[in-house]
């Protein structure tokens, strides 16, 4: 079976398709806060109410980060693939059919759900294909594609602003119907050129030996985990939603002016993403234990962050863009690490759980900033104070990463000891 999908054999052509699916999905995510401003002419969306629909993505997202992990432990990455993505894309597209903010929050309620098994399939697939010496640059060169997706999309959906009104309807929803097309195509791609490992074939039938999420659960690793994706996605999503709404109304941009620069950020953080997963698997490569590879590269990353609590002090929108590059290099980079922590902790039966409880964090993380951030604005506290919360968060989260899992080797499911395996 395999000798008929040739382009499925080399590890590294496999990376360079998942991170395809990654980037559209940030497109497809991107799509709603970029195009606010052009929303808001046809639906009224206030700063509380951005939070709600930004909300309902992530608890969707979380939800079934979780769910789409045990989808994939169960059918395989292959059909899980397909049929996550065809979902999320449809969902992407039902945003341009929305009549009002009701319709708008059904749309990211299912965009959430679908979007939600994307990283954990991105997960299986590396586990599936490379070595774990090799794990952190494949996952590098995934997680960069969630930067090719933000940087697509202000020039994109800016040019589909600009001349979609010819085709009779309001331009703002057809950016939500070519994006959608895109994840359609790509899933057919997966469908024709992925084949499961018959390794992994193995698990999927036989992923209820693994341990389950109340076992997982019962570790302080885990939990440790679980805990500093919170903190730190709640930083991260703040910003991917938030930054078009800040320089339209902090810098009083236009969408043409924010598309000529909102795309640098988002390149940082795909340099991030590569960089720190090739620092740790040259660290590993040197003859560093996993422990230390990971956590020196996670240190680096989260020193990056606290400088974007000078934004709002900054003195030309060129360190404006600067401060939050930074911040975006770092936080892609720490996220390349994080999402290879489950590979180094659990067996590949459980990986899809681990993954999705650990993107479920993110979420909620997210959902509790947002909220906050929409709170704060709504009631003149201005960007100082949430860019100063915001620009802590990676540092407690390395913190919680150090105390929970003084050492990154794979958990012990089967003695009944809660250490570690050596």
């Amino acid at each position: 079976m395999a000798s008929s999908a040739p382009a499925a054999r080399g590890g590294w052509g496999i990376a360079f398709v998942v991170a395809v699916a990654i980037a559209i999905s940030y497109l497809d995510r991107q799509t709603l806060p970029w195009a606010i401003a052009s929303i808001q002419r046809d639906i009224p969306i206030g700063n509380q109410t951005k939070a709600l629909l930004d909300s309902a993505f992530l608890a969707t997202y979380g939800l079934m980060y979780l769910g789409g992990g045990w989808l994939l432990d169960r059918v395989g990455t292959r059909r899980g693939f397909v049929a996550i993505m065809a979902f999320w894309s449809l969902a992407c597209a039902s945003h341009g059919l929305a009549g009002g903010v009701a319709a708008l929050i059904v749309s990211r309620l299912l965009l959430g759900m679908g979007e939600g098994g994307g990283f954990p399939a991105a997960t299986r697939a590396v586990a599936e294909r490379f070595a774990p010496e090799r794990r952190a640059t494949a996952l590098g060169i995934i997680n960069a594609g969630t930067s090719v997706g933000a940087v697509l999309a202000p020039p994109l959906i800016a040019l589909l602003l600009t001349h979609a009104d010819w085709l009779g309807l309001a331009s703002w929803r057809w950016v939500f119907f070519v994006t959608g097309a895109f994840g359609l195509a790509w899933a057919l791609w997966w469908a024709v050129i992925y084949r499961d490992p018959p390794s992994a074939q193995a698990t999927a039938v036989g992923a209820s030996a693994g341990p389950g999420v109340r076992a997982l659960l019962a570790r302080r690793a885990v939990l440790g985990v679980v805990g500093a994706k919170f903190l730190s996605d709640g930083a991260w999503y703040f910003y991917l939603f938030w930054l078009p709404k800040y320089l339209f109304e902090a810098h009083a941009f236009d969408l043409k002016q924010a598309a000529t620069i909102g795309w640098i950020p988002y390149a940082a953080a795909g340099v991030g993403s590569v960089a720190a997963g090739g620092l740790s698997s040259r660290l590993l490569a040197r003859g560093m234990s996993v422990n230390a590879a990971r956590k020196i590269a996670l240190g680096a990353c989260a020193a990056c962050m606290p400088w974007v609590m000078f934004v709002p002090h900054a003195p030309s929108i060129g360190w404006v863009i600067a401060l939050f590059s930074l911040a975006f290099f770092g936080q892609q980079g720490w996220s390349t690490l994080v999402m290879t922590l489950p590979t180094d902790l659990i067996p590949r039966a459980a990986l899809g759980r681990l993954a999705g409880l650990v993107g479920m964090g993110g979420a909620f993380g997210g959902i509790v900033m947002g909220q906050a951030a929409g709170w704060a604005l709504d009631h003149g506290l201005g960007y100082a104070p949430v860019l100063a919360t915001a620009a802590s968060l990676h540092l407690l989260a390395f913190a919680l990463i150090c105390l929970a899992v003084p050492r990154i080797a794979r958990l012990d499911f089967h003695s009944g000891s809660r250490g570690v395996l050596s």
